[in-house]
């Protein structure tokens, strides 16, 4: 669940303390193999990694205000959340982490970039951590701007150009009768 928090301790200690302690021991796993340009902080509702702005001033491309996320924790309402995006953006180091996640034996609950789990005993914290570690700052910068490059390729090759539309006049549009009710109605007839 979004959290309004502005600091992480405020955030920690409003959750149950089975989530704290999840929260906390997969905060361990990311400060012992993140890269030191990352900064830690609440992002997007959850605890937040991201390139700060003053390293990658671009800032992430869906509100440049923000710093370019990197990966979240978050308790939402039925599981602990991780979302990494370093591995929405690079199909690679996604093969790579869903194949060792497998050879741990443990159920992988995933999506597109969030790996749900119910316990922190269901996670696979070695596994996330060589991953946090393989995916430098400099590394997740260019796989992410590789990433946008692709996807704005793909977008502007499968939209069509928008045909130019008229402006209608104020009066043309106040004179347009808007169903066919009301223009019976202008009309006089029932």
């Amino acid at each position: 669940m979004r959290s309004d928090a502005a600091r992480i301790e405020t955030y920690l200690d409003s959750l149950p303390t089975d989530r704290r302690d999840a929260l906390e021991t997969l905060r361990a796993v990311f400060r012992a193999n993140l890269d030191p340009v990352f900064e830690e902080g609440m992002q997007y509702g959850m605890i937040g990694y991201y390139v700060p702005l003053a390293v990658y001033p671009d800032g992430y491309h869906c509100d440049p205000r923000q710093p370019l996320p990197f990966a979240g924790l978050a308790s939402q309402k039925n599981h602990i959340g991780v979302y990494l995006f370093c591995l929405y953006t690079d199909p690679e180091e996604q093969a790579r982490f869903e194949e060792a996640w497998k050879k741990t034996g443990k159920k992988l609950d995933m999506g597109k970039s969030c790996i749900r789990f119910k316990r922190i005993e269901d996670a696979a914290l070695d596994v996330l951590g060589r991953t946090i570690k393989r995916m430098t700052a400099k590394k997740f910068i260019a796989v992410y701007e590789a990433s946008l490059g692709a996807h704005r390729r793909r977008t502007a090759s499968k939209t069509p150009a928008a045909p130019a539309r008229k402006k209608a006049s104020k009066s043309a549009v106040a004179k347009t009768p808007r169903t066919k009710a009301t223009a019976r109605k202008k009309a006089g007839k029932p």
